[in-house]
């Protein structure tokens, strides 16, 4: 029987071939530039902000378990991450593995997918920047007026809730994602050396909190650890699941934010230097940093501060508020934080760009997309044309639209990509037990199987609403994939040529 055309898959043997054959893009990234990326890109918005958000809406005290619960989705999917990264060392991350695993279908599904986690996923962190850009300016008596730090659809009310001021255009937003967005068409290089720079200043500062505020706890405010199971609406009139059970698997899938960063460390590789070797160091190893800072930040977080402050004072003054209020005499510390949440989004934005322009590099190489999105420069050896074709994009969703929209989309767009990885391990380890592997994940399929689960679980508990605005955003795909990708395949053109 001949083989269905949507479900062809690519050759494993081609693309380890293909890993070892120059695509233009330059090898420069040791474990070390690996490790700092994932950290780049995983602390930044889901520390300072979600980890306040989950707190106030889902598990109270408990949130340090929702991030338990979320680190296992993450770790189960992060080793099935490494061994497919150490099998199939090419950019495209979860997208280039579903096509060796289940198909161009899948793949083209996935492929879409992480444009909505990495695309949409920095321009939300971009309005995040502008935030608290604003924050920062305050502390010297400045600001960027309302009208041109906010989107069209944002207007500001006094107390009788009479409209002051009408936004007009995010400027600071547009401006973070444009800068970065050079910075990438400068090199990789050059990006992984300032991104380790800002790391480096934000580890410091998180670990300077979670130092100095352990002798502000006070344990009243984590009692009781987990509340009893009830339900919280919050100021916009959205129901929550608070305490018990539900209320940390809701905290878990909201703070899954947070760990989203590793996987974008799978897209590097092909500008990784020793990629069988590096890719597994640079994708657990940002993730068991980052997971242990995690638990303690949200451990000193709640302890500092009673979780009906979280819930009046801003989810993203939250971090900045607990400091300045309950630390007395550490004043200067909110301000370091407020620098470390600047430098924080900013890596974050930046390796989420990265991705994102490295998964279309993929696709356009397959002949899914347009071949301009594979065009590499001459000079700086990156895909300048499709960083430009998405700074118009990104910039203009981080300019024009709220950043409270899609959020959880970014989320539920991960765990899709996560579920995918997981199975594709299984598959490969059934199909292909051949292969040479340099990292293999441990307890096949029983692993991939609970991350599955895990992952699925937490999709559960982000409702219905973002099921359906996750279904049109694959819907959109499927057209241009029916219309354009279909067509042009490469691999669809190889099998109908080849000899039967």
């Amino acid at each position: 029987m001949a083989e269905n055309p949507l479900f062809a898959t690519k050759s494993v043997d081609q693309l380890r071939s293909d890993a070892d054959e120059s695509h233009g893009l330059k090898r420069t990234l040791g474990p070390a530039g690996l490790v700092g990326l994932g950290i780049g890109a995983i602390i930044g918005a889901g520390l300072f902000v979600r980890t306040a958000a989950a707190a106030a809406n889902n598990a109270g005290p408990s949130v340090t378990l929702g991030f338990i619960v979320a680190s296992l989705g993450s770790a189960f999917a992060g080793l099935c991450y490494a061994e497919m990264a150490s099998m199939i060392p090419i950019a495209g991350s979860a997208y280039t593995y579903t096509y060796a695993t289940m198909g161009e279908l899948l793949a083209w599904i996935i492929g879409w997918d992480l444009i909505l986690e990495y695309a949409i996923g920095a321009a939300t962190v971009g309005i995040a920047w502008s935030e608290y850009l604003n924050k920062f300016l305050e502390y010297f008596g400045a600001s960027v007026p309302y009208a041109w730090s906010h989107s069209p659809f944002e207007r500001l009310t006094d107390a009788s809730g009479a409209v002051v001021a009408h936004g007009v255009m995010n400027v600071p937003a547009f401006f973070i994602v444009a800068v970065l967005t050079l910075l990438l068409i400068r090199g990789i290089q050059e990006s992984a050396f300032v991104n380790g720079l800002i790391v480096i200043t934000k580890v410091a500062i998180v670990i300077l909190v979670i130092a100095l505020g352990w002798g502000f706890i006070n344990p009243a405010n984590h009692v009781p650890y987990i509340p009893p199971d009830s339900t919280y609406v919050d100021l916009q009139g959205i129901a929550h699941h608070y305490g018990g059970l539900l209320g940390i698997l809701g905290a878990g899938g909201v703070v899954f934010f947070a760990f989203i960063g590793f996987d974008a460390v799978s897209t590097a590789a092909q500008e990784a230097k020793n990629p069988k070797r590096d890719m597994p160091i640079g994708i657990l190893g940002s993730l068991a940093i980052c997971t242990v800072l995690y638990i303690l930040f949200a451990h000193v977080l709640t302890g500092i501060a009673p979780v009906q402050d979280f819930r009046t004072q801003g989810k993203e003054a939250s971090v900045v508020y607990a400091i300045t209020t309950y630390m007395h005499g550490y004043g200067w510390l909110g301000k370091f934080v407020t620098v470390a949440i600047l430098a924080g989004f900013s890596s974050v934005i930046l390796v989420m760009l990265l991705g994102q322009s490295r998964v279309f590099f993929t696709l356009s190489r397959d002949g899914l997309m347009p071949k301009i999105f594979s065009d590499v420069h001459p000079r700086y050896g990156t895909p300048w044309k499709t960083n430009l074709i998405f700074l118009g994009f990104v910039g203009a969703f981080a300019a024009f639209v709220p950043g409270d929209i899609v959020g959880d989309m970014t989320s539920i767009g991960t765990l899709f990509a996560f579920i995918l990885v997981c199975a594709g391990v299984w598959i490969l380890r059934v199909r292909r037990p051949d292969l040479p592997r340099s990292f293999r994940a441990p307890l096949v399929p029983l692993f991939p199987i609970l991350g599955i689960i895990v992952c699925a679980s937490m999709i559960f508990g982000l409702g219905i609403a973002n099921w359906l605005r996750l279904a049109v955003w694959l819907v959109v795909g499927l057209f241009i994939y029916a219309f354009y990708g279909r067509k042009h395949s490469k691999l669809r053109a190889a099998k109908a040529t080849a000899p039967r």
